[in-house]
Formats: structure tokens, sequence, C-alpha cells
């Protein structure tokens, strides 16, 4: 097999850790056909020739409703996986950190797919999140959250 043959396409996404003002964290269950369902964090691949904190304003306002300053970037982290449509990909994430003093969310952004997979979300407290009976995305979330301080603060 030739490299090209074997060469993953880079999946460029912004992810948003979104706090509200009591410390919890926002993430939406996906419950894809024939794989376990999971959770995971607003956020989304980038349009081309998208920056990563438009790329992560975007995501947040489609997925959410919410409009914010996405900040600085605070994570990176990559991945091999396979896509909803089943390309295998590698990603290449920038986390973002955004509070926000109201928990309602808009989901009425959502594309098809969204819709589909993405029915549920809620706020998750941090024993919540180390005690989930589901897996969660990252997995490192906790590790990621240690590293930049466990809340919507920045760290200094």
């Amino acid at each position: 097999m030739t490299a090209s043959a074997t060469a993953r396409r880079i999946r460029r996404a912004a992810r948003i850790l979104l706090f509200d003002t009591d410390d919890r964290l926002l993430l939406f269950r996906f419950t894809p056909e024939g794989r376990s369902p999971f959770w995971a964090t607003p956020g989304g691949e980038c349009d081309p020739g998208e920056d990563w904190a438009d790329a992560a304003r975007r995501e947040l306002l489609e997925e959410t409703g919410i409009i914010a300053d996405p900040g600085p970037i605070i994570a990176a982290r990559g991945n091999d996986f396979v896509t909803f449509d089943g390309e295998s990909v590698t990603a290449d994430e920038r986390y973002f950190r955004i509070r926000v003093s109201a928990a309602a969310i808009d989901t009425s952004g959502h594309t098809e797919l969204e819709r589909r997979l993405m029915c549920e979300h809620r706020w998750f407290d941090r024993t919540e999140l180390a005690a989930w009976h589901e897996r969660i995305f990252p997995p490192e979330l906790l590790d990621l959250l240690d590293r930049d301080g466990a809340s919507g603060e920045p760290s200094a």
C-alpha cells in the first residue's frame, strides 16, 4: 500500500469547554447508530480557511445559541478516529474555555446530523464527570481541566 493510500485527512476542530456560573461543564450526548452513546464538548470541524477562534465562535452559536468571544486557545490535542460518515481522520483539536451567566441552551441551529445524533445535553459538575456511567470525550477531559484549572476561570 502506498503512503498516499494510507494517509488520513487532518480534521481541524475547535472544541469548547463551556462553563456556567456554578462551574458546571456543558456536554452533549451523541447516540450514533451502531456505536455506544457518548458525551462530548460543543464544537466541531473548522470550515475551509476558518481559523480556530472563528470556528469556536461559529460552533458555539450553532450548537448552543450563545454568542461569545472564545478567548485564547487553552489546550491542543490530537487523536485518530472514524467520523459518523465512516471517514478515518486524524483530529487536530484546539480547546477554548468560555463562561456564561445563563445555562439556557438553544439547539435550533443544529444541522440535520446534529439533530439526529445530539438529542440530549446537560451541565455536569466535576463529581458527575468523574463518575459518569457513559463514555466522555475526550477521555482525558478531567486531566485537561486539571492542567488548565478545574473551573471556567482563566488560569494564571
